[in-house]
């Protein structure tokens, strides 16, 4: 199985120096897990950190030379194109850039390859060409797919964490640099407007309620309860705490 995996600069979270993206560290450990040759692909003006995704376990990284503002698309779907892949892997969106997460989307449409989002975990199928997706879906629920190769898949937070760092294994690791295509990005007008605060939720009426307390819970807004503190003191933050959960039920009442 050949697969590609799609990395991009990003920047740590809490120092905001330049690093690896945490989720793309991990759709490496999924690729190296399934066997098979892994390379990785990176459209940028530079490598940047992408050198340390060497000693994550990525034997093999490709550097497309493009400018800092050119669409990565078109250089991505000629190298993913020539290259005949299995399987391309992806985070859910990048980590200190625009981090709109598209990319995969429009590759998938420019290649007429299905995607799969939200992966979190991969194994090979019992027909050859078939791969079996565990999907990560919302409040910790899982669903197993069968998807027939080629395809793009992108990676959850979820996942498995990422392969320990080997300064060995970026030793030997392997660079490459080619010339991406030339694109311009399309224009995008954007719309600059003042803030305005997002509609509150409908109240709800209690059960039992008449047609007129009905009525004016679908026409008023929900209040969202609670109170405001600004830097309070620990003493009274924990007592605000233990008063909202005693409200919501999770903990007994005194």
């Amino acid at each position: 199985m050949r697969i590609a995996i799609l990395l991009s600069s990003g920047r740590h979270p809490v120092s905001a120096r330049p690093a690896p993206v945490t989720v793309e560290l991990q759709a490496l450990r999924l690729a190296i897990d399934l066997g098979g040759g892994v390379t990785g692909l990176h459209a940028g003006p530079d490598i940047g950190p992408l050198r340390d995704v060497l000693g994550h376990g990525l034997e093999h990284l490709v550097h497309l030379r493009t400018d800092d503002a050119a669409d990565p698309t078109p250089g991505l779907a000629a190298a993913l194109s020539e290259g005949a892949y299995d399987l391309v892997l992806a985070g859910r969106a990048g980590q200190g850039g625009e981090d709109s997460g598209l990319l995969p989307y429009t590759l998938a449409r420019a290649l007429g390859l299905p995607l799969i989002a939200d992966a979190a975990a991969l194994e090979p199928g019992v027909e050859p060409g078939t791969l079996v997706v565990e999907q990560a879906l919302a409040r910790g629920a899982r669903r197993r797919l069968i998807i027939r190769l080629p395809a793009i898949v992108t990676v959850h937070p979820a996942a498995p964490p990422p392969l320990p760092f080997a300064f060995a294994a970026m030793r030997r690791g392997r660079t490459e640099t080619r010339a991406g295509l030339p694109s311009t990005p399309a224009p995008c007008d954007i719309e600059q407007r003042p803030y305005r605060p997002r509609p509150k939720l409908i109240a709800r009426a209690a059960p039992g309620a008449t047609a007129a307390e009905r009525l004016k819970a679908a026409t008023e807004s929900a209040s969202g309860g609670g109170r405001l503190l600004v830097d309070p003191p620990p003493d009274e933050a924990a007592r605000e705490i233990l008063q909202h959960l005693r409200t919501l039920g999770l903990i007994p009442a005194r």
